[in-house]
Parts: C-alpha cells; sequence; structure tokens
C-alpha cells in the first residue's frame, strides 16, 4: 500500500515537471508552421527563383562573313550587326566560319550568324553546337535566326530564289537524350552515392547489430556505390540513345565525379551525422536549375552566388566536352576539381575526430 502511493506520487511528480517544461501546443503548432514556410521559402528561392529571374545579358555571339574573301566587302554590315543588341548580347566579329566554329568548340559564343555575297543577293548561315549547354542554343537561335532574316530582306532587291536566304546549321549534332545526359548523369551519381551514405550510416549499423562499419566500410561504401552509380549512367545512356559514343575517357571521368561525390557525403555525414542532410540535399536542389542554365541567363546573385561554384556545372560541363568534343579545357578544369573534392573528403572521412573532453 505504501508502495502504491509512492509511484503514484512520483508519477504525479513526473507529469508536473513535464508540464512545466513543456512548450504550449499552440506554439509548437506555429513553430512547425513556420520552419515548413521558411523551407518553402529557402527551396523557391534556390530553384523555381532562378528560372523565374532569367533574362539575356551579354549573350556571347558572333556576326561576321562564311569566308575571308568576302570579310573586307562586307565589313559595314557586320559592324553595323554588331553594333546593335543592347545589353543583352555581346557581338563578337569574325572572319570565317572556321573561327566562328573554333569560338564555339570553345564555349566562347554561343552562336553565329555568317553572311555571304550571291548571285541572288545575300545570304545567311545561322550557327550553332549541340555541344554546348542546351539553353545556350536555345537563346542564340532565334536572336541570329531574326537578326539574319531582317538584314537579308533589307539587303535584297529581289525575292529568294529556291535557295533558302536563311539556313540553320547545327555542328556537333545531338539528340534529346545527347543534350539531357550531362546534367542528369551529375544528378543521378549524386543521388545514387547519396542514398548509398545515408544507409551506411543508418541502416549498416542495425544489420551489424548496432556496430558502425567504420572507416574502411565507408570507404568501401563509397568506391562500390561510386562504380554502381556510373554503371547505372553508362546503361541510361545506352538506353535513351544508342548512337551516343560514351568512350571509356567518358566512363573515367563519370566514376571520378561519383567518388568525388561519394567522398564529401561520406564526410560531411561522418562529422554531422543526419544533420549533413541540410547541407547535402539543398545542392542538390540547386543542380538542375542553375547548372541547366548559361550564366548569361542567370541574375547575377545567383551567377555569383551559386552558378560560380557549383559542381553539377563543372561535371555536366566536363561530361559534354567528352562526349561531343573529344576533350576541352572543361574537361581539365574538371578533372582538377574533382580530383581535389575526391582528395578532401578522404582526408575528412579517415581524419582522427577530436575526443570529448569529459567534464
Amino acid at each position: 500500500m505504501v508502495k502504491s502511493t509512492h509511484d503514484e506520487f512520483a508519477a504525479e511528480a513526473g507529469e508536473a515537471r513535464r508540464g512545466r517544461h513543456a512548450a504550449p501546443a499552440a506554439l509548437v503548432a506555429v513553430a512547425v508552421a513556420a520552419a515548413g514556410a521558411l523551407a518553402a521559402l529557402l527551396i523557391g528561392l534556390l530553384t523555381f527563383g532562378v528560372q523565374a529571374t532569367a533574362a539575356p545579358h551579354h549573350v556571347p555571339l558572333a556576326v561576321g562573313t562564311d569566308d575571308a574573301a568576302a570579310a573586307p566587302a562586307l565589313a559595314p554590315l557586320t559592324q553595323r550587326v554588331a553594333g546593335q543588341g543592347g545589353d543583352a548580347v555581346a557581338w563578337r566579329t569574325v572572319d570565317s566560319r572556321g573561327e566562328a566554329e573554333r569560338l564555339l568548340d570553345g564555349g566562347d559564343v554561343y552562336g553565329a550568324v555568317l553572311f555571304s555575297p550571291g548571285p541572288g543577293g545575300l545570304t545567311a548561315t545561322v550557327l550553332v553546337s549541340g555541344a554546348l549547354n542546351p539553353s545556350a542554343a536555345q537563346v542564340a537561335e532565334p536572336v541570329l535566326t531574326q537578326v539574319a532574316a531582317n538584314v537579308v530582306a533589307a539587303a535584297r532587291t529581289q525575292p529568294a530564289g529556291p535557295a533558302p536566304a536563311v539556313q540553320v546549321v547545327t555542328i556537333h549534332p545531338t539528340s534529346a537524350a545527347g543534350r539531357a545526359l550531362p546534367l542528369a548523369a551529375s544528378a543521378l551519381l549524386w543521388l545514387a552515392t547519396l542514398i548509398a551514405s545515408v544507409l551506411a550510416l543508418v541502416a549498416a549499423p542495425r544489420l551489424r547489430n548496432g556496430r558502425p562499419l567504420g572507416t574502411p566500410g565507408t570507404l568501401v561504401t563509397a568506391g562500390a556505390a561510386a562504380l554502381l552509380a556510373t554503371g547505372v549512367v553508362a546503361g541510361l545512356a545506352h538506353a535513351w540513345d544508342a548512337s551516343i559514343a560514351v568512350s571509356r575517357e567518358a566512363v573515367g571521368f563519370v566514376a571520378l565525379v561519383g567518388l568525388a561525390f561519394a567522398l564529401l557525403q561520406a564526410a560531411v555525414l561522418r562529422w554531422l551525422g543526419l544533420r549533413g542532410l541540410a547541407v547535402l540535399v539543398p545542392l542538390y536542389l540547386t543542380a538542375p536549375a542553375v547548372a541547366g542554365l548559361v550564366p548569361e541567363l542567370l541574375n547575377p546573385a545567383y551567377r555569383d552566388l551559386l552558378w560560380s561554384w557549383t559542381p553539377f556545372r563543372f561535371s555536366a560541363e566536363g561530361l559534354r566536352g567528352l562526349l561531343f568534343l573529344d576533350g576541352a579545357a572543361d574537361v581539365r578544369t574538371a578533372l582538377w576539381i574533382f580530383g581535389g573534392i575526391a582528395a578532401a573528403g578522404l582526408l575528412a572521412t579517415v581524419a582522427p575526430r577530436p575526443r570529448r573532453v569529459s567534464p
């Protein structure tokens, strides 16, 4: 009887203590709702805000002649075109189609309009490239086509003959799958390695009677996830478009990117635990929105704060160069970047954590 009474008093005292320290239900409800609204605000700013504020600003385009021999005679026309466009376009003059193609391959311009004199009057060729970020051609082609049509119509004194006065030519033509693959590969690599890293942290101890994988197991997980994700990307590329030539160099590059992602994620989760997802998930959310556009279309704030450093941009540009340009300066830059990320992630994963000092 005495023990029962003591237990009842203890239970009542515990409830009283919990009642004194518990936050009011209304306050908790408002705080949770505010957290959801804040998350929506951040996601909106980091993703949809990029698209909503997109506008052309100093888009690099070229104007010139198809043949160097015609450059002196058409110089007044090309200079007049180069003086137009305002802040939306930054014109660059070229003297031949070869020069225009070299600038396109280097990513220095996103398109070119080349004029040529002919027996029926002035003609124009609009050059775009399938090896560039798809948004580059999307913004360049309509602008160049309109400029070409206006200039040719003003210069011609008679209607066009059987041949079109303005034609659009795509160098390094790519399919829809080829245009989507570089950025899709980057996103898939990040997701595959992130899921593997989280499972290694959360599920693995439950499968091992509470024992964590430890550093060796974490490194094996990172390497295996990177290799398997590389296989997924290569398999999807073949399934989407079997004509895409995925070279050994491209496969090696994809594997390096996957390993860099996996080691970075492993390091963040090792030091922060599941709280590290607050860093890793927003990195993924910004990828398609920011890396999917050329910088001249981005609001300056997004260009400087996100596009300038997001790893998805470098991986997409590097893979695009390997697939469609047989290597480029973008590839060398990406190799240094992802090699550095992999090295830093490896060091942070194997570095001993400081021990907590007991009070």
